[in-house]
């Protein structure tokens, strides 16, 4: 079965969004790019992403504040930190709110973002196969009962 590989990559950085664009879809990923966070909700519903790629330091939400929203919302969206905005604090808050990572601006190697990336996704589909399965075992089942 092929699955969406769709992100919603957040950050009010436009020239972060087009370099992030570029690799992700050189990579065979779609991508759609939101430079204001107050429009989170309503994109991740409309784009059906199940990554987010969310920048820390903006101006209108923090992005540390959106991860608990994402994840309180649908905590199956996998969201990984990309930020410039380096301390230890943030790291260990974004883990403990639930981020798969986090990678660090300026991108002047792509490897660890798309680590991350494909890494998020294998997770989710570890997660869809095992749906999958759980439905079939109940199938059977109630095939025997």
């Amino acid at each position: 079965m092929t699955r969406s590989r769709t992100i919603l990559h957040i950050d009010d950085d436009p020239n972060v969004h087009r370099i992030v664009t570029r690799i992700l879809q050189k990579n065979n990923y779609e991508v759609f790019s939101l430079e204001d966070p107050t429009q989170t909700s309503q994109e991740l519903i409309k784009s059906g992403a199940r990554v987010v790629l969310l920048d820390i330091d903006m101006p209108q939400i923090d992005g540390l504040t959106l991860l608990k929203q994402i994840k309180s919302h649908d905590g199956g969206v996998q969201v990984i930190m990309l930020t410039g905005f380096v301390s230890m604090n943030t790291v260990l808050q974004s883990m403990r709110w639930g981020a798969e990572a986090c990678v660090f601006k300026p991108l002047t190697d792509f490897t660890p973002l798309l680590t991350a990336v494909r890494a998020s996704f294998e997770k989710i589909d570890f997660w869809w196969d095992t749906l999958h399965e759980l439905n079939q075992r109940k199938s059977k089942y109630q095939q025997t009962v």
